[in-house]
């Protein structure tokens, strides 16, 4: 889109430092054009004392403005510095004469000129030449003696000369403060006015979250906004190595395996997609897959696919016959019109030229048709030898090529090269003739022996164009109407504003205007219209129609047969998806006295295809597809997802073991997702036996969670709001697991609408909570369906405590929240009264709630951790303090410990520890007395007094 108060205002500037050439006045402008972009406007106002004018305050002081020039190529400086001393040089000069004569030098310059303009108007340009040479020789003459009136014409003279390079240098001044100014915007202040508004947010800048465009996350599936990850180069080079193979696709749900998959089909030459359903037949899914072929196929190659549809014959028929007279009518309301124009307008010329030239041409034909007969019966009586040869040859050369295609081509390339030479010489002749008319030229063509001469009239008639102001006029209004329909049928908006300026809906009328111009102005233009009204231009205009058909015909080639394979294909279809019945009948019969006659019917149906039978048409058909793509050197890739879905690994692999028998195709990929436990088997093949991952898949990608990086690259791709500590929150919370980060990146921009503010630290609080709010409550949920007794459910008051202080969680509250949360985090599996036994426990494995319990520890240990981190003021400084502490002040262990969840709450709780030790945060919970306390009127839902 182009944006046209970016264009204007770029040229603003320019103007403005041309007018305004002073260095100041540049770097002025320079402040403000910065000041007013809209990346610095979104960090103005956003904390108290950053706004535009103690920005603007700052940036007067003469250290940042020394700063900002030093920044530029000190080189372009000089010339623009240098441009000013040559221009008060000059001006200097020119008051200097000015004040040495007595004379107004304006007027004496103003009567010089209207001399010389009089002078060259009256004796012409030879007589100002003269003038040229003759009055430096008198000023010589006149020099020497001091005459008073020449002292002062020579001082007026020089105030002229040096006023008009004072212009001159003016402009040159101008040219070099308007570059100067745009490399002093970009260079020098943008660079300064960005490092003094971080510099003025103080710590954390990067922290502030400014909402900006965030389509990339509300559309999770959208290709153009895909991050190539390890992962997606891993697979890449895997199918670049690989010939042909099965390679499975592995990963945790939401990791992007389906993103992966459909990148990869995309890019291939052609491939498809399908997914595995949860519940399934083997014959089901193969005959999904054999369709999707074929369908794909017949489409790839520009064909229309079968419609199997339920209307009834006579429907079917009496729709296609009204279609068919739907486009005969349209076609006959133009074809009609047009034949009868053009006969009524070619009639006078066709009668003309048949009055001329059809004897001409019946007798030249009578003439060929009987030196025909003539050879022919020479052949017949044998007088004519050597033709008798050659016509037997061309019979045995004709039936030698029944079996091969080589005539009709050569028929065929032999008339495309001469159609479109008799057309194009045709049309060239048409047009030519138009020149030979204008000289009066005779031309006579001979037939036996050929020849063509040109006879001129002498003198030659002189050729005259057409008239300037015709030719003007005429350029003028078809470079209009050329420049509206390119602007109309761009695709370009312009923005002004709040409009949008479609080009297409604003140039197309005028494009129809000046089109019906130019032809208004050619028919009543004299010149032109002397050209029109030529009696031969009907002839001339048949020829050229002729010769620009014979040119298209000469291109034109039949349709192509439908390809065996396409055709292959189709009848599939057909064959998969739909019950085809044949039904004859015969009846004999005599009948005189008695009847005696008999009747025989026949019924024959197609039934189902069983899975052998699918699977043999399966592989054929890829096969034959997949080579014939091979010999194009393009890429074959067939992708099954959602095989994780389908269970358990047991099912997973009992669906492999089922599809083993279509893969293994020459010249074709196959993607698998699967799940974890379906790639571990595979990894573990011939450890201590085998199965069927070791037979189905070639090869394996783990697709991982993300890393810190790559989630910073997925998130800078979908939204410029997200800045390093947003994705470092999105990240950890997600794990790294794309999907979810995504969701993530998106609740960042509803917890700062819902928090109304800017800071990480209260859109971190926000979000954090309320996910331990959501986890809790679904923690309860579970809990419910446990066992209970009275030593053991205080665990169900505090969940419940807890519970109901996040769901209305506000800054009044928030440490009485706090200190519920610690010591539920904090707390600590109490140990048994009494031995456990081992077979009770295994008897009732559900009834137990304390895995449940220690999970919902771990994760409010987790939530805890990410709110001393992320919630508190300092983030930047603490990071980098954390770092130096070692591994576990990595950010990346943040994400390890929310992967680590889905695995053990034990393992996880040992690791945040770790992380908590180096972040320097406390070990056990902290007294509420040393919470601080709220200030007063802080909380909108508790208002002071209250």
């Amino acid at each position: 889109m182009l944006l046209l108060p970016e264009w204007t205002g770029e040229w603003d500037a320019r103007a403005h430092d041309f007018v305004q050439p002073d260095e100041g006045a540049i770097y002025e402008r320079c402040v403000r054009t910065v000041l007013a972009d809209r990346e610095m406007v979104r960090l103005l106002g956003k904390r108290p004392g950053v706004d535009g004018p103690q920005v603007r305050f700052q940036l007067r002081v003469p250290t940042y403005r020394q700063f900002a020039v030093a920044r530029c190529p000190a080189s372009q400086k000089r010339v623009f510095d240098k441009a000013w001393e040559d221009l008060a040089a000059t001006r200097d000069k020119h008051e200097t004469a000015a004040a040495a004569t007595t004379w107004n030098w304006w007027a004496v310059s103003l009567l010089l000129v209207v001399g010389v303009l009089a002078t060259l108007w009256a004796f012409g340009f030879l007589i100002l030449v003269l003038l040229w040479f003759v009055t430096p020789l008198a000023l010589l003459l006149l020099a020497p003696r001091a005459v008073p009136w020449f002292r002062n014409l020579r001082y007026c003279l020089l105030a002229t000369g040096h006023g008009l390079a004072w212009v001159l240098q003016r402009i040159e001044l101008g040219l070099h403060a308007a570059r100067w100014g745009q490399t002093l915007q970009e260079e020098g202040v943008r660079p300064v006015v960005a490092q003094l508004i971080n510099h003025m947010l103080g710590d954390d800048p990067d922290s502030l979250f400014i909402p900006d465009g965030h389509d990339g996350l509300r559309t999770p599936r959208a290709q153009y906004y895909m991050v190539e990850t390890a992962a997606a180069y891993q697979l890449k080079r895997k199918l670049t190595h690989l010939r042909d193979g099965t390679i499975a696709v592995c990963g945790p749900r939401g990791a992007g395996k389906t993103t992966l998959l459909e990148a990869r089909v995309e890019a291939a030459d052609f491939g498809l997609i399908a997914q595995a359903p949860a519940t399934y037949t083997p014959q089901d899914f193969l005959l999904m897959l054999a369709v999707k072929l074929c369908r794909r196929y017949i489409e790839d190659k520009g064909y229309e696919v079968p419609e199997f549809t339920r209307l009834s014959p006579f429907r079917r028929f009496t729709r296609r016959t009204l279609g068919r007279m739907r486009r005969m009518f349209r076609w006959s309301t133009h074809a009609l019109p047009a034949g009868c124009l053009l006969v009524l307008g070619f009639s006078s010329s066709v009668r003309s030229l048949y009055g001329q030239y059809a004897t001409a041409v019946v007798d030249l034909g009578k003439q060929w048709a009987g030196h025909v007969s003539d050879l022919g019966l020479q052949i017949w009586h044998g007088q004519a030898a050597a033709a008798s040869v050659l016509v037997i040859v061309i019979g045995v050369t004709w039936w030698k090529a029944r079996a091969g295609s080589w005539v009709p081509r050569l028929l065929g390339r032999l008339w495309e090269r001469l159609s479109t030479l008799l057309g194009a010489s045709l049309v060239v002749m048409s047009c030519s003739s138009v020149l030979i008319d204008m000289t009066d030229t005779v031309v006579h063509v001979n037939r036996f022996p050929f020849s063509i001469r040109f006879e001129t009239p002498n003198p030659a008639p002189v050729l005259h164009g057409p008239p300037l102001n015709t030719a003007v006029n005429f350029v003028v209004i078809l470079a209009l109407w050329l420049g509206c329909r390119a602007l109309s049928e761009s695709d370009t908006e312009i923005s002004f504003g709040k409009w949008d300026i479609d080009m297409e809906k604003t140039f197309a009328p005028l494009a129809t205007i000046s089109g019906v111009g130019v032809f208004f102005y050619v028919a009543n233009d004299p010149y032109t219209r002397s050209l029109l009204a030529d009696e031969e231009n009907p002839l001339r205009i048949a020829v050229i129609m002729i010769g620009l058909l014979l040119v298209r015909v000469g291109g034109w080639t039949p349709q192509p047969q439908e390809p065996l394979l396409v055709s292959r294909c189709r009848n599939y279809l057909y064959r998969l998806q739909t019950v085809q019945s044949s039904t004859s009948g015969f009846t004999t019969g005599a009948s005189q006295l008695l009847s005696l006659g008999s009747t025989h019917s026949t019924s024959v149906s197609t039934i189902p295809p069983n899975y052998p039978e699918l699977v043999e048409v399966f592989r054929g058909l890829l096969t034959l597809i997949a080579a014939e793509k091979a010999r194009s050197n393009e890429t074959v890739v067939i992708a099954i997802d959602e095989v994780d879905r389908l269970g358990s690994d047991t099912k997973a692999l009992a669906f492999l073991a089922e599809i083993k028998a279509i893969l293994g195709i020459p010249h074709v990929h196959f993607l698998i997702s699967v799940a974890d436990d379906v790639a571990a088997a595979f990894v573990r093949r011939g450890l201590p036996h085998r199965d069927v991952t070791d037979s189905s898949l070639d090869d394996i990608v783990h697709v991982q969670p993300s890393t810190l990086e790559e989630s910073q690259k997925v998130l800078a791709e979908r939204s410029s709001a997200l800045k390093a500590p947003h994705a470092m929150l999105a990240h950890t919370l997600s794990g790294g697991i794309l999907r979810d980060l995504l969701r993530y990146g998106l609740q960042i921009k509803e917890m700062q609408e819902k928090a109304n503010s800017y800071e990480l630290t209260d859109i971190s609080r926000h979000l954090i909570l309320e996910e331990l709010s959501e986890t809790l409550a679904g923690f309860r949920t579970l809990l419910s369906k446990s066992q209970w007794t009275q030593e053991t459910s205080s665990i169900l008051n505090d969940v419940r405590t807890l519970g109901g202080h996040l769901r209305n969680p506000c800054k009044c509250t928030y440490n009485t929240l706090r200190h519920a949360l610690e010591q539920f985090a904090f707390s600590t599996p109490p140990a048994p009264a009494t031995p456990r036994d081992p077979v009770s426990e295994l008897q009732q494995p559900f009834n137990d709630p304390q895995p449940l319990i220690d999970e919902a520890c771990a994760y409010a240990y987790f939530s805890l951790t990410l709110l001393d981190i992320f919630s508190t003021e300092g983030f930047d400084r603490r990071t980098l303090q954390a770092a130096m502490e070692g591994p576990y002040g990595d950010p990346e262990r943040l994400a390890e410990a929310r992967q680590e969840l889905g695995i053990s709450p034990y393992s996880t709780r040992a690791l945040i520890t770790k992380i908590r030790e180096a972040w320097s945060l406390p070990s056990a919970p902290t007294p509420l007395r040393n919470f601080p306390r709220p200030r007063p009127g802080e909380c909108s839902l508790h208002p002071a007094g209250t």
